[in-house]
């Protein structure tokens, strides 16, 4: 007998979501919440990470009844086998996009791309003196050509360590180096968590965790951090601007083309080609007022922070875009891209367009973006969109809701030049108690929770305290439909953080970025740490993915905790199986690296541990709590 759906009211907290699922029923469309339902109850064995099958003698199940596997791996071993791979499958994600932006800009350095440039100079010279390139008097494709030697250096193997560790306080450093933690370089990194994890190789559950926490720092601290410092190298740093968020971004007079994935490298492109007059002509002509690009998941957080494009969802909203009738192209690059998004478009006249070698999905229309030919692939796209428009069905087109106001473009060198040229007057807010600490909410949705709840309640709740909140990825769309990215959101803050976001004019609620821009905020708390002459550790601060499900979710925590981030998750990873690897998560790690992970389902719960936390870190600093 097929389940009952649940009621719209517990898959999510927004209106514009709540209309557009049941459109969806209306129109007999299955969406990600219908999947749910097909595909539980779930496995045990799964949830539980005890399932092993990494070579053929398997698969195997671990159990009471049946202790070991067919090799002898305990549960122990088999749990840690599988977050290992777990946690590289995610650093490679992130890490693999810091690449792309390695190769684009080896294509402006060799003159191989007119598409691409390098649009600020003065942070690709601040970057360079921070690795150890030599500037002065040398031409800017001269230094671009090291500073791209050096990065593409961080994914081998002959290195030591990373470039960015020259960022890393010493005491951490130390720390990394101890435990053998360092990272050396990610893709060096990635292969040896693969070999490890293979039968007969590292069966002793703490020493896979430690090298997983190596592969996630080689992420945070290379993969990741190169994607963002390059991206705004080549499209700009990220300066404060307003945009809107939800579904009603979408216009129904327009031609409507929403980029989705992670990669700017080919959203910027499908930007600038929306803008050209003669395609904007071409809409006109067919009865559209103009074209109108708009924002999901990261990508759309790229071009959020850098171009002001409005966002139109997160990942639960990603479907449900498509069924308000009025998208004429999703335009896609890679990651957490779902491929019920080619059969819902296949239901509308929208048009799925994939775009990189790497992400194909069966039933797409394929463009093979590269730096030599992105503009006029991009061109190709739009083009495809506006005829597109001509199809719309109007009569089955309904766009929910007003899009709302928010602020983004948080950059540290934004938050630096606002505080007047140095982090001292953040320091003196902390030290003052105006600003108790910080938390950054990053991550994901997931949906065996009610979209953003906790998302939403988590950043409510650590304002109140006077704690500043950092939010990047999917937690940005919804912060923003909270209202939570406006200076008006100070009223919802406690005495000292209203004060302190008042006198400079921006929200409780910074946006950050997308989920590779967490890089930021480690680099933002590494910088404090050097300015105080403490560890990352000892500071106020903590990390949160109240709802996330992905990959790249845990190996941004681990990297998190294993920089010293008190981390904070909605729900466990599937490592419930091993009494060993769940206590070295919880509690173990906090004597090794001075921070642990805290599972918490409800936020406000969680508000509180991090209210606990943070008042510990401040009396240990000898500051008022």
């Amino acid at each position: 007998m097929a389940k009952e759906p649940r009621p719209v009211e517990e898959l999510s907290i927004w209106e514009d979501a709540r209309a557009m699922i049941k459109k969806a029923r209306a129109e007999g469309i299955e969406t990600v919440h219908e999947r749910l339902a097909q595909q539980t109850p779930h496995c045990k064995f799964c949830e539980l990470g005890t399932t092993c099958r990494n070579c053929t003698m398997g698969p195997c199940r671990i159990s009471k009844k049946a202790p070991r596997g067919v090799c002898g791996a305990d549960a122990d071993v088999v749990v840690a086998r599988n977050f290992g791979r777990f946690v590289a499958g995610g650093a490679a994600g992130h890490s693999d996009h810091g690449r792309d932006l390695i190769e684009v800009l080896e294509a402006i350095v060799e003159g191989e791309t007119k598409d691409y440039r390098i649009t600020d100079e003065a942070k690709l010279t601040a970057i360079a003196a921070e690795i150890g390139v030599a500037t002065e008097g040398r031409a800017t494709m001269d230094v671009a050509r090291d500073v791209m030697d050096a990065f593409y250096a961080d994914f081998g193997s002959r290195r030591k360590s990373v470039n960015f560790l020259c960022r890393v306080p010493e005491k951490r450093k130390a720390i990394w180096a101890k435990l053998g933690m360092t990272p050396r370089g990610v893709d060096r990194e990635i292969a040896e968590m693969m070999h490890r994890t293979h039968m007969g190789c590292d069966n002793d559950a703490p020493n896979t965790l430690i090298h997983a926490a190596r592969t996630a720092l080689a992420d945070g601290w290379a993969g990741s951090m190169i994607g963002t410092e390059l991206s705004d190298v080549i499209f700009g740093t990220p300066t404060p601007r307003m945009s809107t968020a939800n579904l009603g971004v979408i216009k129904k007079d327009k031609v409507n083309i929403l980029v989705h994935g992670h990669n700017p490298v080919v959203s910027e492109m499908i930007l600038a080609a929306a803008r050209e007059p003669e395609l904007i002509e071409r809409a006109k002509k067919l009865g559209a007022t103009g074209i109108n690009v708009a924002g999901l998941c990261c990508t759309g957080n790229e071009l959020l922070m850098r171009q002001g494009i409005p966002m139109a969802g997160n990942h639960l909203m990603t479907e449900l875009a498509i069924i308000t009738g009025a998208v004429e192209a999703v335009v896609v690059d890679y990651q957490c891209i779902m491929p019920s998004l080619v059969q819902i478009s296949g239901c509308y006249h929208t048009r799925f367009i994939d775009t990189a070698s790497k992400a194909r999905f069966t039933g797409a229309i394929h463009y093979d973006i590269h730096p030599h030919n992105a503009m006029a692939q991009a061109r190709e796209i739009v083009a495809l969109a506006v005829d597109a428009y001509a199809e719309r069905d109007p009569g089955r087109v309904d766009i929910p809701g007003e899009p709302v106001d928010i602020m983004t473009g948080f950059s540290n060198e934004a938050v630096i030049k606002a505080l007047g040229g140095s982090l001292d007057p953040l320091i003196q807010a902390i030290a003052s108690g105006d600003i108790r600490g910080a938390v950054g909410i990053v991550g994901c949705n997931n949906p065996k929770f009610q979209q953003d709840s906790m998302n939403v309640v988590l950043a409510r709740e650590l304002i109140k305290k006077d704690i500043l909140v950092l939010v990047t990825g999917c937690v940005t769309t919804a912060a923003g439909k909270a209202g939570l990215l406006l200076p008006g959101a100070i009223d919802q803050a406690g005495p000292g953080l209203r004060k302190v976001c008042g006198s400079l004019g921006i929200p409780p609620v910074l946006h950050y970025g997308s989920c590779v821009d967490n890089a930021r905020i480690l680099q933002l708390c590494a910088a404090l740490a050097n300015g105080l002459g403490v560890d990352i550790s000892d500071l106020p601060v903590g990390a949160s993915s109240p709802e996330w499900y992905s990959e790249k979710a845990a190996a941004i925590g681990l990297y998190a905790v294993a920089s010293g981030i008190y981390t904070h998750l909605g729900h466990p990873p599937n490592i419930l199986g091993s009494e060993t690897v769940t206590n070295l998560a919880v509690s173990g790690l906090e004597d090794l690296v001075g921070a642990c992970f805290v599972i918490e389902p409800d936020p406000v719960k969680a508000a509180e541990l991090f209210d606990v936390r943070i008042r510990a870190k401040r009396k240990a600093l000898g500051l008022s709590e």
